[in-house]
């Protein structure tokens, strides 16, 4: 499949390269919030403008000819750092961390002002991208992974910026239909709540190999 690469990078090799992605792309995430909250002159905006079209230019310099994609190492490990929720590398995502438990995957995560709907609110896409992603990579983590066939989400309530806890759970498999429930949270109240139907595509079937089979839920 276009976009799944398999690589051998040596334990010491991912590990600095995935301090260099975290570093770059929160610089960049805190560039959106100061972006998204300053009220400075046009003299300075001037000047932020100048110093960030330099930095454009520079990380411009050497580039992947498309995105990311996800990438196997030989260790078993695997990278989805383009992700627009979970992307090591891209500062748009939240960037959220998933937990896995033998009956529960969860998340907490602050969202702030670069994800803002109705005033001091989140945007409901938002929490339907992250819900997505939650609810896909519970069903990869138990085996039954899929790319999103279906989501409903239901908005209980208004969901304030700040942190937010998601969680969510497998609720019964038919055939190569997985179905996950899953909520989102703050301070223990109910804001959210979603169902997805996670399908495993035809070319990961069968006597497809396992790391295709492991990639799907990273959708």
């Amino acid at each position: 499949m276009s976009g799944y690469i398999q690589e051998d990078l040596s334990p010491e090799e991912l590990a600095h390269r995935a301090r260099l992605a975290s570093s770059i792309a929160g610089s960049v995430r805190d560039l959106i919030d100061a972006t998204v909250r300053t009220e400075v002159d046009e003299a300075d905006i001037d000047e932020a403008r100048r110093l960030i079209e330099a930095a454009t230019a520079t990380l411009r310099k050497d580039q992947l000819p498309g995105p990311f994609g996800i990438r196997f190492n030989t260790d078993g490990t695997k990278r989805s750092w383009g992700n627009a929720v979970l992307g090591r590398r891209n500062p748009i995502a939240p960037p959220v961390v998933l937990h896995h438990e033998p009956d529960v995957s969860w998340t907490e995560v602050e969202l702030g002002a670069a994800y803002e709907g109705p005033a001091g609110l989140v945007h409901g896409g938002v929490l339907a991208l992250i819900l997505d992603q939650l609810l896909g990579s519970t069903a990869e983590y138990q085996q039954v992974p899929g790319m999103t066939g279906t989501l409903t989400v239901r908005y209980r309530k208004a969901t304030p910026l700040g942190r937010i806890r998601g969680e969510a759970r497998v609720d019964r498999v038919d055939g190569v239909k997985t179905f996950v429930t899953g909520t989102i949270s703050v301070d223990g109240k109910v804001t959210a709540e979603a169902e997805g139907i996670f399908i495993l595509p035809k070319w990961a079937r069968g006597d497809k190999s396992d790391v295709l089979r492991r990639s799907v839920g990273e959708g």
